[in-house]
């Protein structure tokens, strides 16, 4: 856990000049945002992901609204759908306040061709992070799937390299915290795939299938492993008439019966 909140805090593949931005004051500049957004895009193509400098880019929209870039926004809440059960997709809506609604007459001004999109795909993103948190995996892949969200694959998870792998390294974080051994088509079901591309999948795991049961079995890990645990407490005579001595001394005092 130490190690995964350090990764947070500042990723291995992190930039020394984003570094400087992000850990300085200098992340407040509105001049410094076109680095950022650059930088969102190097994540975007890289299958890099770096939720501190994201919310650096939504804190300067929150105090310049003439900055705001709504396909910039959709991005980083995209990048941040697949850090869940994190609460990054949580920390990036924190800081849109009213932005998309008051945001949007300015953008209908500027391009009154070009309408904002976060108004409606905010919705769907909210929605796919929900079935996320609550790790319905098949539910979610049916709504991926379905129309409603075909204009957020169209325009921008179809951009977002690796994002269905990341979001079935979601799926596969939940299996081995909860499963020793779950069967083939549950897995296939929670990871959207199936056939060679499933056995491929499972392969790639180093996880080991039964070909007689269609089992999938996990490997031991800290999350998965039932161990009990014995607390043995250790109070020594003295340490106990303190205790004794000093509930006698703030209890309260018998009121006799009148």
């Amino acid at each position: 856990m130490a190690t995964t909140a350090a990764k947070w805090v500042a990723p291995p593949t992190r930039p020394p000049l984003i570094e400087t931005l992000v850990s300085g004051v200098d992340r407040y500049n509105p001049s410094n945002v076109g680095i950022l957004e650059d930088y969102l895009y190097h994540q975007i193509r890289s299958q890099e992901y770096d939720c501190l400098a994201n919310l650096a880019i939504l804190k300067l929209y929150q105090f310049n609204p003439d900055l705001y870039n709504p396909d910039v926004v959709i991005n980083i809440l995209i990048k941040a759908l697949t850090s869940a059960p994190f609460p990054d997709f949580s920390l990036c809506i924190s800081l849109l306040d009213e932005r998309p609604a008051s945001a949007t007459s300015t953008a209908a001004a500027a391009n009154p061709d070009e309408p904002d999109p976060l108004p409606q795909l905010l919705p769907v993103l909210t929605q796919l992070h929900g079935l996320l948190q609550q790790c319905r995996f098949p539910r979610f892949w049916a709504l991926y799937r379905s129309a409603a969200v075909e204009p957020l694959r169209d325009n921008y998870t179809v951009e977002c390299v690796g994002f269905e792998d990341a979001v079935r390294d979601v799926a596969v974080r939940a299996v081995k915290a909860a499963f020793t051994s779950i069967s083939r088509e549950r897995l296939g079901s929670y990871l959207d795939l199936s056939g060679t591309e499933l056995n491929a999948y499972i392969e790639k795991l180093g996880w080991t299938i039964d070909a007689s049961t269609g089992v999938v079995s996990v490997p031991p890990n800290p999350d998965n492993q039932i161990e009990s645990t014995v607390v043995q407490e250790n109070i020594q005579l003295p340490q106990l008439t303190k205790i004794i001595a000093h509930a006698a001394q703030t209890s309260l005092p018998v009121v006799p019966a009148v």
